[in-house]
């Protein structure tokens, strides 16, 4: 059996590294997903599992590897790992952060963009019905400049984002449990607001927060409640963080005025009434899906990999 199993087909660089390293390696080339009864089946005499985000590891997978040291996540988060248990059975686990950061700040970017200019319903409009000509009140949207934006978890996307953003003449206002240094702050040309603040002066609310039982579904009826009529959210971070159900309520009685979806709550599901709404726009979760960001979070994983086969210490571990 092989050294290395790959859960999922990774940028070229990520065999090469460990081909170069001596490593043996196998890999699900399949169409789709894994399943979690192959998975279990490829994994017994594994001793390094390289893992993409919509590769669940449960108990079970971690229990049927009983060589395995190494759980390297090809993703910027890991709530699709049980990290606790791998730890109880005193394997690591590993994720790849700060190199989608780019990428995912320029598609918030182009998200918050095309939603308030109504870019893809205007695409939609000239493929299908096409348009009568120019006319004073036809197709309005609105302006980014003067407009405030309000960032619900201000690491590094959400930094990147807000320096984007300011660029824009947009103003810029933040929420965490922690306050930023006041540099950082300068940097980002952002001040710190309570998440209450933020939804009640925000024109624009983007989620940039990790997973977690604390911000699972973060924001919900009440938060919508709480937005403005005109407001717009966009969600390149987790789906769990916000109540599908009560998102689509608060659209449909016009509570806030429009939304774009990178990530859902169900993924890979996407619950048909968001397809209907022609103030949603839909991506299938593309925040880091550039050549550069993969080839970057695939080089992590792999030298992650032949760091610990010579027993040394691997990178961005979480548990």
């Amino acid at each position: 059996m092989a050294d290395v199993y790959l859960s999922a087909k990774l940028p070229n660089n990520a065999t090469a590294i460990l081909s170069q390293a001596g490593l043996t390696y196998d890999e699900f080339n399949q169409p789709g997903l894994i399943t979690t009864d192959e998975l279990i089946s490829k994994v017994h005499s594994t001793k390094v599992l390289i893992t993409a985000l919509s590769t669940n590891v449960t108990r079970e997978v971690i229990d049927a590897a009983p060589q395995l040291k190494l759980i390297a996540n090809f993703g910027a988060g890991f709530n699709n790992i049980d990290a606790q248990y791998a730890r109880q059975k005193n394997i690591l686990v590993t994720k790849t952060p700060f190199v989608s950061t780019t990428a995912t700040a320029e598609l918030t970017t182009g998200l918050i963009i095309a939603l308030s200019r109504r870019i893809v319903e205007g695409d939609h409009v000239m493929r299908t019905t096409g348009f009568d000509g120019w006319a004073p009140l036809y197709f309005l949207g609105h302006e980014l400049a003067g407009k405030t934006l309000g960032i619900i978890g201000m690491g590094g996307i959400g930094q990147a984002v807000a320096k984007r953003m300011h660029a824009f003449d947009m103003n810029i206002i933040y929420t965490q449990r922690q306050q930023l240094q006041p540099e950082v702050e300068a940097q980002c040309s952002a001040s710190f607001v309570t998440q209450t603040q933020l939804l009640q002066q925000a024109d624009i609310v983007t989620i940039h927060a990790p997973l977690s039982d604390v911000t699972h579904h973060l924001l919900a009826a009440e938060q919508f409640a709480q937005m403005k009529p005109n407001a717009l959210l966009i969600n390149a971070a987790r789906g769990p963080i916000i109540d599908e159900a009560a998102l689509l309520k608060a659209l449909k009685t016009n509570q806030i005025a429009g939304a774009a979806l990178d990530v859902y709550e169900a993924e890979p599901h996407v619950a048909k009434e968001f397809t209907q709404l022609a103030n949603v726009i839909l991506t299938p979760h593309i925040g880091n899906a550039t050549v550069e960001a993969r080839d970057a979070m695939a080089a992590i994983v792999a030298n992650n990999a032949v760091t610990m086969s010579t027993s040394q210490t691997p990178k961005y571990i979480v548990n």
